[in-house]
């Protein structure tokens, strides 16, 4: 029997300890490869039997957003199998090999956390990718649309949210410090954008860019010891660096125009959008400093919002060529983007393949999940009213 506790302040996730590894085909692809089956690579067809309660649409919605297509038992490759009559449990067997590949049982939690912790469980032993059904977001909704606004924290899937501030003023860009319940986000609760750090488990909240002019756009390092962030005390708004205290305030570009830092995996890097010879562009600087470089988008006009993704491989960006749409370019530059949706503020998730962004008329923008190699998205449970946006995946 595998205990499920229920997520109190932090993220839960479930040890894996799954008898059979499955490695997709995708996983083994070259980076060439890799581009061109983004957006275009089948679904995985399963088939699921004996859900009958609430965990059968969490196992959907988890699933497709995964890269995973639902078929009666004689087409698919993996059938799924279990109940949700009191506790979960769940087994999958790999149809073409004839082999059970996974049989666990839950408890300990509500059904629908005993519904991710199966899902995880499944996507781990067909595609061996990290899990994300029990992470969190955040994100910034505007109850009337537009102006002021909250933070919010919840489920991946839209669940279970929760408000973190209450100041009833604009507020943007939340922003996770990785591996804690923790997050640095803009708000107008003094009169002016600055820039707080919030510990979720303890509500403490205090300021870390205050400086005249604007404070936004804060990225925190992969290791969580500096902040990336735009501010414009030098006249125009440029990309600056701090610890994450605040302290020891460095400027690392002086364009004329430049937002949305975010760090490469590796903390060597800040990609940010830039406005270069007066056209948007995606760029990058060393995180100590040095050398702006460009970071190429052909076709992909107007790029902003880069995130760059934890494996290190795929730089996800909003372009706006008269509608907003989410591409994804490879990092190293080797291929020119890929178009996937239309939508803005892409976040990737832990495994690398899965987005949240924003989408919608404006004033009543709804959050989705997307998987990038099948396109495949859906819409996030909408819990507050109004418009959300912005999101950030915790990782």
């Amino acid at each position: 029997m595998k205990n499920v506790s229920p997520m109190i302040a932090g993220l839960l996730l479930v040890s894996l300890m799954t008898a059979t590894t499955h490695s997709s085909a995708q996983n083994r692809l070259t980076m060439s490869e890799e581009v061109r089956v983004l957006g275009n690579t089948p679904p995985i067809p399963v088939a699921l039997e004996g859900f009958s309660g609430e965990a059968r649409p969490v196992l959907e919605f988890d699933l497709y957003v995964q890269g995973f297509s639902f078929v009666s038992p004689d087409a698919a490759q993996y059938v799924i199998k279990g109940s949700d009559a009191g506790n979960v449990t769940g087994s999958v067997t790999d149809q073409p090999a004839h082999k059970v590949i996974l049989s666990r049982s839950y408890s300990g939690a509500s059904t629908r956390r005993q519904a991710h912790a199966l899902a995880d469980d499944i996507v781990q032993a067909i595609r061996n990718t990290k899990p994300i059904c029990q992470t969190k977001i955040a994100f910034k909704n505007q109850p009337t649309g537009f102006g002021p606004g909250e933070i919010y924290v919840a489920d991946f899937d839209g669940h279970d949210a929760q408000a973190v501030t209450s100041d009833g003023a604009i507020v943007a860009k939340p922003a996770w410090m990785p591996g804690r319940m923790a997050l640095f986000y803009t708000s107008y609760a003094r009169g002016n954008p600055d820039i707080y750090y919030h510990s979720l488990s303890s509500g403490q909240r205090r300021v870390i860019a205050a400086y005249s002019g604007l404070n936004t756009g804060a990225a925190v390092s992969p290791n969580g010891s500096k902040v990336a962030m735009i501010l414009s005390k030098a006249g125009s708004p440029n990309v600056w660096v701090c610890k994450a205290d605040g302290s020891d305030l460095k400027r690392l570009t002086k364009g004329v125009e430049d937002s949305s830092p975010c760090w490469s995996p590796d903390g060597e890097w800040i990609c940010f959008a830039a406005k270069i010879n007066s056209r948007r562009a995606l760029a990058k600087v060393p995180a100590g400093g040095g050398e702006v470089r460009r970071v190429p988008t052909p076709g992909a006009a107007n790029p902003t919002e880069p995130d760059w993704s934890p494996d290190g491989k795929w730089i996800a960006f909003t372009s706006q060529m008269g509608d907003f749409s989410i591409c994804v370019v490879p990092a190293d530059g080797s291929a020119p983007p890929v178009l996937l949706v239309s939508g803005q503020n892409p976040s990737w998730s832990p495994n690398s393949r899965t987005l949240i962004f924003n989408h919608g008329p404006a004033g009543r923008q709804t959050l989705s999940v997307l998987d990038v190699f099948t396109k495949q998205d859906k819409d996030c449970r909408r819990a507050t009213t109004g418009s959300n946006s912005q999101p950030a995946w915790a990782r």
